[in-house]
């Protein structure tokens, strides 16, 4: 009897052990979004996807999970879904030339939603494809700086500002006097430099002309319909054609196993406040040179 409790406390301990074991590893593998030993242990080779949200404001969790994607032997290739309208120049050429590393060695696919514009279609432009919807939003190859000039309303209540500056142009696009036109001129050479960056990126991404990228190039939005017949994306899809896609281009076969980068998993506090609220915090980061297009409904 003494032998067969003995037997039954040590299965007993095992199975609590294993229990311990498993759950450990599910919740390890859901805080980290997935890291590749985890991976490699309980699914197979597949696709990771990644999603880019709204204004690009800061690369840096983007350009991570991208280097995770690259780095994991199971993820073999990898869709970036985009719905943006744009954003700040310098976060989104550090997102185009990570893509531009997962090429090497992965296939990368872009995917469309209701805006893919600017700086969001800067990003798409650096993938081997580009899957839209007839209705995408897209296009808007284009850079704007926004200034404002507070300084009539500021004479209306007797305020004056003063800039103590260090060389002439150093207060260019101040709100407490008028740009000179030297300012604008220069300001404009900044703008007409960084445009030239955002074509000639597109046309390397596309494999296109840079004459024939800097005629499309004044700005304007393309419907996913009208950017089909002038070559700047390649068919129409929604994301499970892009990962049906992605799969394909590697070989893989039946249903590819799916990797969600980090960024759309919520943690648990998000799910909570969340739940409490109904809102979420918003980015207080905010560009001053922009690849930027966006779209009101509310009049």
């Amino acid at each position: 009897m003494s032998t067969k409790h003995s037997i039954l406390r040590g299965l007993g301990i095992l199975f609590v052990f294993m229990l311990v074991v498993f759950c450990g590893t599910f919740f390890y593998a859901y805080w980290s979004g997935g890291d590749s030993k985890v991976l490699s242990l309980f699914s197979g080779d597949g696709v990771g996807v990644l999603q880019i949200d709204g204004a690009i404001d800061d690369s840096r969790q983007v350009v991570s999970e991208l280097r995770r994607f690259r780095q994991t032997p199971r993820i073999k290739a990898v869709v970036i879904r985009i719905d943006s309208p744009g954003g700040a120049v310098a976060p989104t050429q550090e997102i185009f030339e990570e893509i531009q590393r997962i090429k090497k060695t992965k296939p990368c696919i872009a995917s469309m939603g209701s805006v893919a514009a600017s700086g969001g279609y800067y990003i798409a432009s650096a993938c081997d494809k580009i899957l839209a919807n007839p209705g995408t939003m897209t296009g808007s190859i284009g850079v704007i700086m926004q200034l404002s000039n507070f300084e009539e309303l500021l004479k209306k209540v007797g305020v004056k500002g003063v800039n103590i500056k260090s060389g002439a142009n150093k207060d260019i696009g101040s709100p407490y006097h008028p740009l000179s036109p030297e300012g604008r001129d220069i300001l404009q050479g900044l703008v007409d430099n960084v445009h030239s960056q955002f074509v000639a990126a597109v046309a390397k991404g596309r494999g296109m002309d840079e004459a024939r990228v800097r005629k499309l190039a004044d700005g304007r939005i393309y419907s996913g319909d009208q950017a089909k017949e002038l070559g700047l994306i390649d068919q129409f899809g929604t994301l499970e054609d892009a990962i049906e896609l992605a799969a394909k281009r590697v070989g893989l076969v039946g249903e590819p196993s799916v990797y969600y980068a980090k960024p759309e998993r919520e943690r648990l506090w998000e799910r909570l406040f969340m739940g409490v609220f109904g809102v979420r915090l918003p980015s207080s980061e905010r560009g001053w040179l922009r690849y930027e297009w966006s779209l009101s409904l509310l009049q």
